[in-house]
């Protein structure tokens, strides 16, 4: 029984959610080389199965009939995307630190000790990692670094912190973020609002074993959505600003078509006009839009919109150590 974190004894000293998707290819190999590891106070594995559509189920649900080290496997009844799944992995995992890592080999398993060790013995409450050379196609890098960008205007977080989905947390940081309930769930926000005690450290990254990235374009807008409007109302603020910004552009626009009427022999009329209206429509939408966005999203969580659903759960047999 390890006490690392919070002073309550827990089962393991370290928990890997891997949420899976698309991932019957590398899961498997994932599995093996975390199996091999020693990590202070033991280890365990929690898999969770977002909706996939090829045969990954099958994969995990062999897995954890033959895994030598505790191994849980979730299944969701469809994809909820990435940060649900790890919420789900975190409300079973049952370490003093737990580690969320990806499926597709691109984090090497043998870095999981090192961010581990980093982690408990210098108390943090979390810590990220930072690549010397991200093996990303180039659209999915200029995303992450947008992605980042968008967190350092909106989030209190250290300025230049990366936050990457290679993280390790402490016990006490994982039973903050799992009271969040709602349908949007940004782990990473979740954590900046809980502590300051942060740390990052350079670790390796691998070209994706087998396939393409699962985060499409749209999949990336829907996660700066969920940074943008669940963990900040900057956006808000900025439509009021732009609101303002307009109103003063409007009064400047009226005074010179007054002076214009006054003082001109030939009013253009028509081109101002339809400038200045335009000018403003168009903020107008963009502003009605911010807000359209904030009163759906609140009325889906009102609305009982499940972060996610589990459809089975195999749990981790008693005779893996």
């Amino acid at each position: 029984m390890s006490t690392i974190a919070t002073g309550i004894a827990h089962p393991v000293g370290l928990s890997i959610v891997v949420p899976v998707y698309r991932g019957a290819a590398t899961v498997g190999t994932l599995v093996a080389e975390l199996s091999k590891l020693r990590p202070e106070g033991g280890l365990e594995i929690v898999l969770v199965n977002d909706g996939s559509p090829d045969n990954s189920g099958d994969v995990c649900r062999a897995l954890a009939a033959t895994a030598t080290v505790p191994l849980t496997f979730i299944e969701h009844s469809r994809n909820f995307g990435e940060h649900n799944a790890v919420m789900t992995g975190l409300r079973h995992a049952r370490g003093a630190y737990v580690i969320t890592m990806d499926d597709d080999l691109q984090n090497p398993p043998e870095e999981v000790l090192k961010l581990y060790d980093h982690a408990r013995l210098g108390g943090f409450d979390v810590v990220y990692t930072r690549y010397a050379l991200k093996e990303h196609d180039g659209w999915r890098n200029i995303g992450s670094r947008f992605a980042n960008w968008v967190a350092d205007q909106l989030m209190d977080k250290p300025a230049g912190l990366y936050l990457s989905s290679f993280r390790c947390m402490s016990a006490l940081a994982v039973a903050e973020v799992v009271k969040y309930r709602g349908p949007y769930p940004y782990v990473d926000g979740l954590l900046m609002q809980m502590t300051t005690r942060l740390d990052s450290i350079e670790v390796k990254h691998f070209a994706r074993a087998e396939g393409r990235s699962n985060y499409t374009m749209r999949r990336l807008v829907r996660l700066w959505l969920n940074l943008a409007t669940n963990f900040s109302v900057l956006p808000l603020r900025l439509a009021i600003f732009a609101g303002v910004g307009m109103g003063c552009l409007g009064l400047v626009a009226a005074a010179w078509v007054i002076i214009e009427a006054m003082f001109g022999e030939t009013p253009s009329g028509w081109a101002s006009l339809m400038t200045v209206t335009l000018l403003i429509a168009g903020v107008q939408f963009l502003i009605l839009g911010v807000m359209g966005e904030y009163v759906g999203r609140a009325f889906m969580s009102a609305n009982g919109k499940p972060q996610g659903v589990i459809r089975e759960i195999i749990p981790a047999r008693d005779d893996a150590a």
